[in-house]
């Protein structure tokens, strides 16, 4: 799926700003709803979460339907051309009505949608209204718990739970596109690299619609340079001096796709892309040809005001705050994050493992009281069909990005359970099979699925782990902590001795200016101290290759009495203020390279 931009045949018209809002209290009939322009309705920025800009609690916790509407002219010029309505995600359910035709649905609120929208166009105008739906349950990622009781002078109260510790931010909060292209056009690319010593290796496939005329590739370098030529749809490009794409040392070519009828100039479109390979190899975890060490986080697009809503100025500065602190990696947890944040995960030289939205897939760990403990969690989901589709549409989307190192299947879910197996063998070979550069996947586990109970660990290449020894267990024992996580490590090595471990979370709610002498539960202090007992084992662990901390920065979640006002196991404060932790961190982290850190350290030890 290609990324709108704008080229000599394409035009990219953005829709982000001031659209009519209101809440549905499903007291009418959308269909006759949209028929007519919304009456009623407030501001509300696009793109941008609407919890939080909404202010009052029942915008802020609004579950079910809410409406935006936004109505814009068509310029005359571009009606010539295949006019595309882009949607960069609607969370969660969306039905798109153009002057009030029913249009598109779309389930799933954190991946692209488009529509071509020249038949809907009236009189140059095209009235754009979306009902939006935010409510979760067992057939949707992340899954929730709905719930409906009746009061006694109250009448029903509706709740819907998630299952799963972030906010259930909803709205339009990603860029919306108007985009196009000509009748004739370059409908996708696909793109894998490789490279010896200094010959790299461009292997493509392009896709046009329909599928006739002749395309013209030309690979150009970051000085504007061509550097390889090649026509057909599908070829082989050669690339000598090759310049590769390190972390934090990316390069990026440029493919430029042009295609050809008649002897005439149809269409053009220009794909990034980095020269790299990946391969998981003998418990270690290789990019190009080194063995790669992740420094980071898991994350979340959380920000202050903005909720889930794309930021390019918050996306810019946690970007610098994480080279400002050596990290070099990053998880996209709970949920695929933004195109344009990956376009700039390229361009910056991030490592990125990418993660669906398959969070809350486990009825016995997230107590919500909905479910009895003795329940199997696979035989009450419905989420597999879905979770099918949203693998598809991921890997599609991210394809070609080279920051995209490995996919991450599910976070946290119940593997330890019958019937995890049965699950996820479909899914994982279902990654394998679509992704044209074979990267490695794995599934993030939880503590309950130890190598004891485990279903899943053969189908993975790397070991994702979620670790709290310290916080969640043994809270206040690091010495106890320290001794569980060892023996934990040590187990995962016999059962899997050639596979690579990742720590994927580990972390210490903490208050900011909250200390102690001793590092006590919720201090600074016992953050830093968590921390550094945690990285004593990983040193000393064979086949690890990595350490992201959970989390980067403070994060919103529901209310409930294990949070006050969210998430606090950020190494930044949501206002992205730095805690001792970040300190401390960049101190370890300068000093660990991005390549051979655990080859090093064996010959240090041994010589």
């Amino acid at each position: 799926m290609l990324y709108p931009t704008i080229t000599p045949t394409r035009n990219v018209i953005e829709l982000s700003g001031i659209w009519n809002f209101k809440l549905d209290n499903g007291e009418t009939d959308p269909v006759l709803s949209a028929q007519k322009k919304l009456t009623n309705s407030s501001p509300m920025a696009v793109p941008a979460s609407y919890n939080d800009i909404g202010v009052v609690k029942e915008i802020k916790e609004h579950i079910g339907f809410v409406w935006y509407e936004k109505e814009i002219y068509v310029p005359n010029d571009l009606e010539k051309q295949r006019i595309v309505l882009r949607f960069g995600s609607a969370t969660h359910l969306a039905k798109v009505y153009l002057n009030g035709a029913l249009s598109i649905e779309h389930k799933g609120g954190f991946l692209p949608f488009e529509l071509e929208v020249n038949n809907y166009i009236e009189d140059g105008k095209l009235r754009i209204t979306i009902a939006l739906d935010n409510t979760l349950d067992h057939s949707t990622l992340p899954v929730g718990i709905y719930e409906e009781e009746e009061y006694e002078s109250l009448g029903k109260v509706v709740r819907n739970l998630p299952n799963f510790d972030f906010f259930n931010y909803a709205g339009l909060q990603r860029p919306i596109k108007l985009y196009t292209t000509p009748h004739q056009f370059i409908k996708d690319v696909t793109i894998v690299t490789d490279h010896d010593g200094d010959h790299g290796t461009v292997k493509y496939s392009v896709d046009t619609n329909p599928k006739e005329g002749l395309v013209r590739v030309t690979v150009i370098d970051e000085d504007g340079n061509k550097v390889a030529a090649c026509e057909g749809a599908n070829g082989e490009i050669s690339i000598s001096d090759v310049n590769l794409w390190e972390p934090l040392n990316a390069y990026l070519y440029t493919m430029k796709i042009e295609l050809i009828n008649e002897n005439q100039l149809v269409d053009v479109y220009e794909e990034s892309f980095g020269v790299r390979t990946i391969k998981v190899e003998g418990g270690q975890f290789f990019i190009n040809h080194k063995p790669f060490y992740f420094k980071g986080f898991g994350k979340h697009e959380d920000s202050p005001i903005h909720g889930r809503g794309f930021s390019d100025a918050v996306n810019v500065m946690d970007f610098n705050l994480m080279k400002w602190m050596g990290a070099n990696s990053f998880r996209t947890a709970h949920y695929p994050y933004s195109e344009e944040l990956m376009r700039l995960a390229d361009r910056e030289g991030f490592v990125v493992i990418d993660e669906t939205p398959a969070v809350g897939l486990h009825f016995n760990f997230h107590a919500t009281g909905a479910i009895k403990k003795e329940d199997s969690t696979w035989e009450r989901l419905q989420t597999f069909d879905h979770h099918r589709d949203v693998l598809e549409d991921m890997i599609a989307r991210d394809k070609n990005h080279p920051c995209v190192v490995m996919w991450s299947v599910a976070n946290e879910a119940a593997t330890e359970e019958n019937g995890a197996f049965e699950y996820f063998e479909p899914l994982v070979e279902l990654t394998k099979g679509k992704d044209p550069q074979k990267r490695p996947v794995t599934i993030i586990t939880y503590i309950g699925s130890s190598p004891e109970h485990d279903k899943i660990a053969e189908l993975v290449d790397v070991l994702g782990l979620n670790r709290y020894y310290g916080w969640y267990e043994h809270g206040g024992e690091l010495d106890v902590a320290k001794v569980k996580l060892k023996a934990e490590l040590e187990a995962w090595q016999k059962r899997c001795p050639d596979k690579p471990i990742m720590m994927t979370e580990y972390g210490a709610d903490t208050m900011a200016g909250f200390h102690e002498v001793a590092p006590v539960l919720f201090t600074e202090e016992y953050q830093n101290e968590y921390l550094r007992i945690n990285h004593e084992i990983f040193d000393e662990t064979d086949v690890f290759i990595g350490e992201h901390v959970w989390n980067f920065a403070d994060f919103a979640t529901s209310q409930n009495i294990r949070r006050v006002n969210g998430n606090k196991k950020g190494v930044f404060t949501r206002e992205r203020k730095p805690k001792a932790s970040a300190h401390m961190l960049r101190k370890r982290w300068m000093t660990i390279p991005d390549y051979g850190y655990k080859v090093i350290k064996d010959k240090i030890t041994k010589g």
